[in-house]
């Protein structure tokens, strides 16, 4: 059963955000999505910046990622030791729309970009659809769903990093919006623990949200010029966490790590 949670924040105004997400530990059934969905324009200084993150305390790092549902397209998981953790990684996306350039931070979340970098290099990623776009309150196109249904997925699951990392463990401030700014490459999730798996959203204005998203990069201004120009024809409202699939379809072609 699909599940809508409603909840407000806000400084002088009221925030509804809805976010989706399954009842069943099945991911393959589930809806990777964003809160999203506001009812009117939202004022981004309202809320507080991202925090700062924490400083990478060794050169690499181990992960985990566990089995978690049916896998969209035949993909082997990431390796889980000796991961990466300093450093960037330039990524071109090739796109009907035109390109997107992106810059993976390995600092900020090492697992979510070794994730990231070996789905795109086992091609994961190519011929893929962008399957929701949002104009309102949250400014978002959210990709990395080969099936195009927004509940596709890797197979397997990882635990959220930055900025969730730099609070402490039961800190209510981990739950209330923070901006999200322009520019910003995120993962999308259930709402579950260890539910990020392969679809990501690309934040093309400052957008309000709860630090439960991975960020782990930053967007290139050709790529926010790409992905304006398909924000500018709007939506098709068909989502009920917000927006709907984009009214200019946008196909990822292929994805280079540099």
């Amino acid at each position: 059963m699909i599940r809508t949670l409603l909840a407000a924040a806000g400084v002088g105004l009221a925030l509804v955000a809805t976010a989706c997400s399954s009842d069943t530990d099945d991911s393959s059934s589930s809806t990777w999505t964003t809160p999203g969905g506001a009812a009117e324009t939202v004022d981004s200084s309202a809320f507080p910046a991202l925090p700062a993150p924490l400083p990478a305390t060794a050169p690499t790092t181990t992960c985990s990622y566990p089995a978690s549902g049916t896998a969209s397209r035949p993909v082997t998981p990431p390796p889980a030791t000796d991961v990466a953790a300093t450093g960037t990684a330039a990524v071109t996306m090739t796109t009907s729309q035109g390109p997107i350039g992106l810059t993976l931070d390995r600092a900020q979340s090492p697992c979510t970009v070794n994730s990231f970098v070996s789905l795109a290099t086992q091609g994961y990623y190519n011929d893929t659809p962008c399957h929701r776009l949002s104009t309102s309150g949250l400014y978002i196109l959210q990709c990395g769903d080969p099936s195009g249904t927004g509940t596709g997925g890797p197979g397997y699951g990882y635990d959220t990093e930055y900025p969730l990392t730099a609070y402490a463990s039961g800190d209510p401030a981990s739950t209330q919006p923070v901006v999200y700014p322009r520019g910003t490459i995120a993962m999308a999730n259930t709402g579950r623990p260890g539910s990020n798996g392969s679809q990501f959203f690309l934040v093309y204005d400052d957008s309000p949200l709860p630090p439960q998203y991975t960020v782990f990069g930053t967007v290139s201004d050709e790529g926010l010029a790409t992905i304006e120009k398909v924000a500018a024809a709007g939506d098709d409202g068909s989502m009920a966490a917000g927006g709907g699939k984009p009214n200019t379809p946008i196909r990822i072609e292929t994805v280079t790590v540099g």
